[in-house]
């Protein structure tokens, strides 16, 4: 395989763009090669290595790279930069034996405007046409044991702190759930070669981050913003949200980030967590949309006030609207402005942030369309950013600037058998049609390819519409380690009751297990309730039941800070409704109420996405509880998946198919719902009257009865 080239940003673009090039053009050579990448913190300060290629038959090479002739003290370069990695690679205590770190340092300055190389075994220079030769001079590596090349990266990518536990595990028992979520997350403490690139990979102006839930975007967005702040200390930085119990996680991995690469803790000032909305008072309430209406002087609509105007749904984008309309001229204030949960935004959100960016409008956000719980897709990027005067979009993403446009295949928070069964229901796979009805899907991508983009292979038929086909995951896309801890049927369970009580007592007798026979801690479990509006009503009867066997537990920006999600100094477990839940994740999650997901008449697509999140959020078990009926036919929807060894099978829809899916199940405001249930409850009253003779057909206007029939006719 070719080398992975990853282009950070530094001072020395030339020099770096031949390096690069000559890795392009040359496959014989395998790695990855970090430019502008990682950055030290020494006693003097913060020291930027120019380049470093990670081999697996060399070991490492640190570039030490020269622009122009002069090469200047090119041998004091070479050790300090080598001086300053090797310290950073022995305070990881796996990359040591005895004394001896495991991989070799070696160091090469790369001057590509020279005309002769220097052969010298100690300090090389080479040329861009001697840099073949002065590789080929460098010692082969014997690698000691299969893992240290992984956990070289590891360190090099300072993730292995990063990916550590909140709280160190007690393990006494080498089979429980609580060793087997140790191993897991050690298993994935390195990025992979497209996280990586999403990191530390810089681009002037939009870049967009796609990927599935548990495909890293969050953890790649806050060290992203950590290595920009990093290499560009005087920037003004704001890395924004929809969830706000991701403030304190994102804080908590730039933190430790800047510490790893640095030896410094950030400055606050430059690098700023910020709300999306915002409001007046503290400093923990701004926001960036509450600071452009004060920088530019507009009317500020609170949450309410814009609920009033633009109606409930609509708020904040017609808030954000409102306040773009009145600016006479937008200032830059910040110079990178880093979204997650893009999604989750209206687009005009994202148009505010571009526009109050400087010059290089350097705008990263990341998104899922599968959890948009809104039921809106992200419309392309020359839609949210519009057209210049010449017509052409400020914004376009194409197959020539790759590092524009990222997707994240690979998933590695949810199994396999978990993640496919997040995607059935999502969709409504196997969901049995209603009376009348030619298919029981839910919603579908407009552009098949998408499958593909998020991990799917067609494993028989084809991937097109109105054609059959059968979708897998593969070991690529899909990590075999996620599931082979457990059982299938240990990953994933469907628990159906007759009951809320019977629920509420199962699911207490079962976090007892996990705490006092799996070796789980509180903060492995989460508790999901998928409809936010009776979260508090419904999960009081389960807190208060374990609260009487004596296991704490805390309602997630109830009885905390709105930034608060675990609380693991009080050793409390996490009962959430599902928008808090979003961008969190948990070893175990009991999803309750579930049979509030299976069907309604209203905004069907949006509430099946909450059970797709809910499910999402698991790093290895997840317990899906519901009660009657509507849980049966869930249970049934699972058990087709099941028997179809965890793949998709299912009919393409056309596109007048999916028009008619998106109107079936669209999102409906208060009004409109009021308005449908109106008009239905007349119908049916008409229809019943018919029924029983209290009206006749001759009764009804015949010009309408003709309409009617028409209608029904057109839509059948």
């Amino acid at each position: 395989m070719p080398v992975d080239i990853i282009r950070g940003t530094n001072k020395k673009p030339v020099a770096s763009d031949a390096l690069a090039n000559f890795f392009e053009t040359h496959d014989e050579f395998e790695g990855q090669i970090f430019l502008g990448y990682p950055i030290i913190g020494t006693a003097e300060g913060r020291f930027a290595i120019d380049a470093i290629w990670l081999t697996p038959t060399k070991g490492i090479i640190v570039f030490d790279l020269v622009e122009g002739l002069n090469v200047g003290e090119f041998q004091d370069r070479q050790d300090e930069a080598a001086n300053f990695l090797e310290a950073k690679l022995r305070a990881h205590r796996e990359l040591i034996s005895r004394r001896k770190l495991l991989v070799p340092i070696h160091t090469l300055t790369f001057a590509p405007a020279l005309s002769h190389s220097k052969d010298d075994t100690v300090y090389p220079l080479s040329t861009q046409n001697d840099l073949p030769k002065s590789i080929q001079q460098i010692n082969d590596w014997q690698i000691e044991g299969t893992d240290i090349f992984r956990k070289t990266l590891s360190a090099i990518q300072s993730i292995s702190t990063i990916r550590k536990s909140r709280t160190k595990r007690q393990i006494k028992r080498i089979d429980s759930r609580g060793a087997k979520l140790k191993r897991l997350e050690d298993s994935i403490a390195t990025l992979d070669a497209q996280q990586g690139k999403a990191v530390v990979e810089t681009v002037e102006g939009v870049q967009r981050i796609r990927g599935l839930a548990g495909s890293g975007k969050t953890i790649v967005l806050a060290l992203k913003a950590a290595y920009l702040h990093a290499q560009h200390p005087d920037w003004r930085i704001a890395v924004t949200f929809n969830t706000r119990s991701l403030k304190g996680q994102f804080r908590r991995l730039i933190n430790t980030f800047c510490i790893e690469q640095t030896g410094e803790e950030p400055d606050w000032e430059k690098i700023r967590i910020v709300n999306a909305w915002g409001a007046p008072g503290k400093e923990s309430r701004n926001g960036l949309y509450y600071e452009f209406c004060k920088v530019h002087d507009v009317a500020y609509y609170d949450f309410q006030s814009a609920k009033n105007t633009f109606q409930g749904e609509n708020a904040f984008a017609g808030a954000c609207n409102a306040s773009l309309g009145s600016a006479k001229e937008t200032k830059a204030t910040y110079d990178a402005i880093l979204v997650d949960e893009a999604q989750d935004f209206p687009p005009v959100f994202l148009k505010m942030c571009y526009e109050i960016l400087t010059e290089d409008k350097r705008l990263v956000y990341a998104y899922d369309e599968l959890q948009n719980l809104s039921g809106e897709s992200l419309p392309p990027p020359e839609e949210i950013f519009g057209n210049k005067p010449d017509g052409s979009p400020f914004v376009q993403f194409d197959s020539m600037k790759p590092r524009r446009d990222i997707l994240l295949k690979k998933c590695y928070r949810n199994s396999r058998p978990v993640l496919v069964t997040a995607h059935a229901l999502g969709f409504g796979i196997y969901r049995e049609p209603s009376r009348g009805k030619k298919t029981g899907l839910v919603q579908m991508f407009d552009h098949s390819g998408l499958w593909e983009e998020v991990g799917y292979r067609v494993k028989d038929g084809r991937l097109m519409e109105g054609e059959n086909v059968v979708l897998e995951r593969t070991n690529e896309t899909s990590p075999s380690f996620l599931e082979e801890h457990s059982s299938i049927n240990d990953l994933v369970q469907f628990h159906c009751f007759k009951s809320e009580e019977e629920q509420s007592k199962w699911l207490v007798e079962e976090v007892q297990k996990n705490i006092k026979n799996d070796e789980l801690r509180c903060d492995d479990i989460i508790a999901i309730n998928t409809d936010p509006i009776s979260t508090r009503n419904k999960v009081g009867p389960i807190r208060k039941r374990l609260f009487e066997v004596g296991i704490n537990s805390h309602l997630a920006g109830v009885d905390t800070d709105p930034d608060i999600f675990f609380q693991t100094a009080t050793d409390s477990i996490t009962f959430t409704g599902i928008y808090r839940a979003k961008g969190n994740e948990a070893g175990m999650v009991y999803i309750i109420n579930a049979q509030d997901c299976h069907s309604s008449m209203f905004n069907l697509a949006s509430i099946r996405n909450r059970l797709f999140t809910a499910i999402t959020r698991s790093k290895a078990w997840v317990r899906i509880l519901g009660v009657g009926e509507a849980m049966d036919k869930l249970v049934e929807e699972f058990n087709k998946l099941n028997q179809k060894h965890f793949e998709l099978h299912f009919k393409y829809p056309t596109e007048e198919e999916r028009k008619r899916l998106k109107i079936i199940h669209r999102d409906t405001t208060e009004q409109e719902r009021k308005r449908l249930s109106e008009r239905n409850k007349s119908l049916a009253n008409v229809l019943k009257d018919l029924e029983n003779g209290k009206i006749n057909l001759e009764d009804l206007d015949e010009n309408m009865i003709e309409q009617f029939k028409e209608l029904l006719s057109r839509k059948s």
